[in-house]
């Protein structure tokens, strides 16, 4: 059962309530409701790949409307992912979450019952927007909610579960599909919801910034003193001039790479005008007094390198898989369900040894897995060319996947460990958040960018022999990317200091990010792990 609290210095919130253990039945609870509703946004990033072919020919959809029904998800929530930790520091963290879910859930109704191939779309979009609220939301309830000697545990479980699911969904998603139809893929968010929003307002305990603040002034886990090394006091105002540029720079863009093929006045004008938004953005963040994203943390030029390596890593990710799934079944002649299972090894090699890759790197340095993994995935992606009509599956694809998904391994938590020891402990869950959000935003661009870089007609998906040609040409180009990304870490990335902050999340199956991680506090150094931090998911 839940442990009384006795005093702001055994890390329980300061307004005296009990510090949830996981082996209470608050605790199996809240464990319950985070990984329902992480699950939800993690799902939908990565099964909708499995449904496009079947999307497109029921809809009658263009390749492009096919790219904005992945694009209008992933847009709206890398551009607002870090409001949405921000929201829940200040309004409530449940209850942002549970807002998130309910918008969630809400969106995938309409996406189920969409008439067409547009309404589809700006269900995405208002998709992406429930996933900034909840994906933060989640990881943010949990440090919140838990007793320090359970906190590490707790996130393990839903690291863990949260992997199982972004494996198992590619599988689903394919069954799904080829049984009672592609709209099931997002109305089955609907039954999810039902259980997690009752579960989270019986059992989830609220909590804002201002109480982890007061905790660690109190002297909880940051230590005496703790409140002057973070952040200080909860920020009155919310950046939403900040968030908006950036989504309306990343919004334009993509509109200029997906409708260039079709030659139109606006491409040049919309392109223009995304780099003025995006130059508006980093001229808003520089004068802002509460920036969403701090121009200051990339003043660590091991933050800034480590990025830059992100960008090309799920750049060449976001590509590869938007384009295998389509590429198994329109040229290899795969069912949805084949497709998807055919997936697996990726994911299901990420949950079982992310952990140990992290370990391995903590022992070698960043420097070597940085090098090594995006190489491995090149050769992985350049295994795929041998991916055609009539394809072997054992032969031809696994092998690919199989070298991928070391390669996966390999990089994904070192990535992550390094993002995290390229900053001060007191913005560990800013960093995590933009490196969050640039990978999600490197994958938007290069499904974007690729059909029109290797020369994809609007019809391709419908014929075999066009997008196998242009497949042909877009892995290589996925592979340079990575050899690019492999480079400029050897050149880059040095070891961290001694002591430094050891991600949280240790397994890992996500294909579309690397994982999230809370904000620590004063006191979390140290090979062990952190024992405390403030609650914050993405915010710094």
């Amino acid at each position: 059962m839940a442990v009384p609290a006795r005093d702001a210095s055994d890390g329980r919130p300061a307004d005296g309530r009990p510090a949830v253990r996981i082996a209470s039945p608050t605790g199996k609870w809240v464990l319950l409701t985070t990984v329902l509703g992480s699950s939800m946004a993690l799902l939908d990033s990565t099964v909708v790949n499995v449904a496009l072919p079947t999307i497109g020919r029921d809809l009658d959809a263009s390749l492009a409307a096919l790219q904005w029904t992945v694009n209008g998800y992933m847009l709206s929530l890398a551009g607002l992912i870090l409001l949405g930790g921000s929201l829940g520091d200040r309004f409530g963290r449940r209850r942002i979450f549970v807002l998130g879910v309910v918008w969630f859930a809400a969106a995938s109704l309409l996406c189920g019952l969409a008439p067409n191939v547009g309404v589809l779309i700006a269900a995405r979009v208002l998709q992406g927007v429930g996933g900034a609220l909840l994906t933060p939301g989640s990881l943010a309830i949990i440090q919140a909610s838990f007793h320090p000697d359970d906190r590490s545990r707790a996130i393990g479980l839903w690291s863990g579960f949260g992997g199982v699911g972004a494996a198992v969904g590619p599988f689903l998603g394919g069954w799904l599909v080829d049984g009672p139809g592609w709209r099931w893929v997002f109305l089955l968010n609907i039954p999810v919801a039902l259980v997690c929003v009752p579960v989270a307002l019986r059992h989830v305990p609220e909590s804002t910034g201002d109480t982890a603040r007061a905790t660690e002034s109190a002297g909880g886990p940051a230590g005496a003193g703790g409140a002057e090394r973070g952040r200080g006091p909860a920020p009155r105002r919310f950046d939403v001039l900040g968030a908006v540029l950036g989504a309306l720079s990343l919004a334009l863009v993509t509109y200029a790479l997906i409708e260039a093929p079709n030659g139109s006045v606006l491409v040049p004008v919309t392109a223009v005008a995304g780099v003025a938004a995006g130059v508006a953005f980093v001229y808003v963040e520089r004068r802002r007094p509460d920036p969403m994203m701090p121009l200051d943390i990339f003043a660590s030029r091991q933050f800034a390198a480590v990025n830059l390596v992100t960008l090309c890593v799920y750049a060449a990710f976001g590509g590869f898989f938007f384009l295998t799934a389509l590429q198994l079944q329109v040229v290899a002649g795969y069912s949805a369900l084949q497709a998807g299972t055919a997936l697996l090894p990726t994911t299901a090699l990420m949950l079982l040894f992310s952990a140990r890759s992290g370990e391995l790197s903590q022992r070698i340095g960043p420097r070597i897995p940085l090098t090594v993994g995006p190489l491995l995935c090149a050769a992985g992606m350049l295994l795929m060319l041998r991916v055609g009509q009539g394809a072997s599956y054992v032969a031809d694809v696994l092998p690919a996947l199989l070298v991928m998904g070391l390669g996966m391994v390999t990089l994904v938590a070192p990535l992550t460990a390094t993002v995290l020891a390229s900053v001060d402990t007191g913005r560990a869950g800013l960093a995590s958040g933009i490196n969050n959000a640039a990978a999600r935003a490197a994958g938007l661009v290069a499904v974007a960018a690729l059909p029109l870089l290797t020369g994809m007609g609007p019809e391709a998906y419908r014929s075999a022999d066009a997008f196998d040609a242009a497949f042909r040409r877009a892995m290589p180009l996925c592979a340079g990317v990575l050899v690019v990304g492999a480079v400029l870490a050897f050149t880059t990335v040095r070891r961290p200091p001694p002591g430094c902050l050891r991600p949280e999340c240790r397994s890992h199956g996500s294909l579309t990010a690397p994982p999230l991680e809370p904000e620590r506090s004063r006191g979390t150094l140290g090979t062990e792990g952190p024992r405390g931090s403030s609650p914050s998911g993405t915010t710094g």
